[in-house]
């Protein structure tokens, strides 16, 4: 809703509760609760009328809202097992305890945090009349979003360094690859999301929202309420084609020198089931590079250069914000064979347990 006219401002505690029961499930952790805190002074209260944000969803279709709502809590809880299971498998197995599992557990708890800033209230509005969010909550969920997305850009690219250095400078690999510069490049990670994250929201508090509530999208994010905004967009448009070029761009050219190292290492392997398995594993990690990276340079370096709505636009954001976490354990971990041995490990202490 869309509310004009100049009104008393609201004092703290009840400018909170207000975004709270607006905002719905979204804002029921204490983490949205501390980025509310953190945005709520911000300059975009004096430029905004809006206090309810409504969002369209994946479709307006009511016959296909249960079964939305079916496929992705099917989705949701999948991708909740099979990271949470990945990243606690790797904290109680010492055999795990190496540079390269280390990056898989910080991923599964990323792919954690992602889908679950964007499903939860994905699942809400497929069974509610009212799909709406408040302006404060929709800011909150842009800001952790951007947040972790940029984190995992980052993060992916070091996991791709890591397989480098693991398979083309093997005598190496323990010098390098130690316990300090493993905590240093994951530091560097997080840094590069909270700038981004920084970044995204000063753009956004720079801009007047006084017209349309309506977002045609699941979920809030940067491009949509840059569409959103009555002002002059052009300075919010420019930044982030330069943040995402130099934030996404770089990791993505990362990526693929380490898989180009990796590949030419590959082909001097002289067994021929040597380098199909090697040649398998590099193609399904790929696959989810390209799903990651693909649909994140669309959106934030392509999209925003077109002048009209696809529908499309919420089909790739599902492969590279829901998808592509619910695929990565399974990529990334279960087709290892170390992990194959910890699972066999875990489910025969398990049934002898069982047996006692």
């Amino acid at each position: 809703m869309t509310l004009a006219g100049s009104a008393a401002p609201l004092s703290s505690a009840l400018f909170k509760e207000k975004a709270i029961y607006n905002g719905g499930s979204i804002c029921k952790s204490s983490l949205c609760l501390f980025i509310i805190d953190l945005v709520r002074h911000r300059p975009w209260e004096n430029n905004s009328t809006l206090r309810e944000i409504v969002l369209t969803g994946l479709s307006s279709t009511p016959e296909l809202q249960t079964l939305l709502f079916d496929i992705f809590t099917l989705i949701y809880c999948t991708t909740l097992l099979g990271n949470l299971g990945m990243l606690s498998m790797v904290i109680v197995n010492p055999h795990l305890h190496t540079p390269m599992y280390f990056f898989l557990a910080n991923l599964s708890a990323l792919d954690t945090v992602i889908v679950s800033i964007i499903v939860p209230k994905m699942l809400e509005n497929f069974l509610s009349d009212r799909k709406s969010t408040s302006f404060l909550c929709c800011m909150a969920q842009m800001y952790c979003f951007q947040l972790i997305i940029v984190v995992e850009c980052f993060l992916i690219a070091v996991m791709g360094f890591d397989r480098y250095v693991a398979i083309c400078k093997p005598l190496s690999y323990t010098l390098i690859m130690n316990r300090t510069i493993c905590i240093q490049l994951l530091i560097t990670c997080w840094m590069g999301g909270f700038i981004n994250s920084s970044i995204q929201i000063t753009l956004a508090s720079t801009l007047n929202f006084c017209g349309p509530n309506v977002i045609d999208h699941f979920f809030c994010d940067i491009p949509s309420l840059i569409e959103l905004s009555c002002s002059d967009t052009s300075v919010q448009e420019l930044v982030l084609l330069i943040v995402g070029t130099v934030l996404g761009f770089i990791p993505c050219l990362v990526v693929l020198a380490s898989y180009c190292h990796i590949v030419t290492a590959i082909l001097k392997i002289t067994t021929t089931t040597g380098r199909q398995r090697a040649f398998s594993t590099c193609a399904s990690h790929l696959t989810i590079v390209t799903l990651f990276y693909g649909g994140g340079f669309y959106m934030y370096m392509i999209r925003p250069n077109l002048r009209f709505s696809l529908d499309g636009d919420k089909v790739v954001t599902v492969l590279y914000t829901i998808l592509s976490p619910m695929l990565n354990p399974f990529i990334y971990s279960l087709r290892n064979t170390e992990v194959k041995k910890a699972l066999r490990r875990a489910i025969g202490r398990t049934c002898f347990s069982k047996r006692i």
